[in-house]
């Protein structure tokens, strides 16, 4: 089976730092775009960050521009997802997605639909 598989959420303060990490699972993410996905309860889903190759800008939601990071090592086989500033808005499930990049492009990797796999989800919380 393909799936990522996230790690690192938790709780932060405002103001604090967390670091997700997306592993490959059952394949190899050097030519799959990757998106990362947050769900707070009662809300919609909504892109994050996503990244379509492993030689690509990352692109980011206006919410978290310039306070999160997605980073790709050289299309090895985990994606991180370095989160700074945090606010109690970010507060969600984080999930880690997964598709062939031929896909997806800058327009649609916010787009959870394009995605094919999906982790289990990770959770954030960003409460004093």
């Amino acid at each position: 089976q393909l799936q990522p598989v996230e790690s690192g959420g938790g709780l932060a303060q405002p103001g604090g730092s967390l670091r997700l990490s997306c592993a490959a699972s059952g394949f190899t993410l050097e030519h799959h775009a990757i998106g990362w996905f947050r769900q707070a309860p009662g809300k919609e889903r909504e892109g994050v960050a996503c990244i379509v190759s492993s030689d690509g800008s990352p692109y980011y939601a206006d919410s978290v521009k310039g306070r999160f990071t997605l980073s790709r090592d050289n299309g090895k086989e985990t994606v991180y997802l370095q989160m700074n500033s945090l606010k109690p808005e970010d507060t969600g499930v984080y999930y880690c997605a997964a598709v062939p990049s031929r896909f997806v492009n800058e327009n649609t990797c916010f787009k959870a639909p394009e995605y094919d796999f999906w982790g289990q989800g990770t959770q954030v919380t960003v409460s004093r």
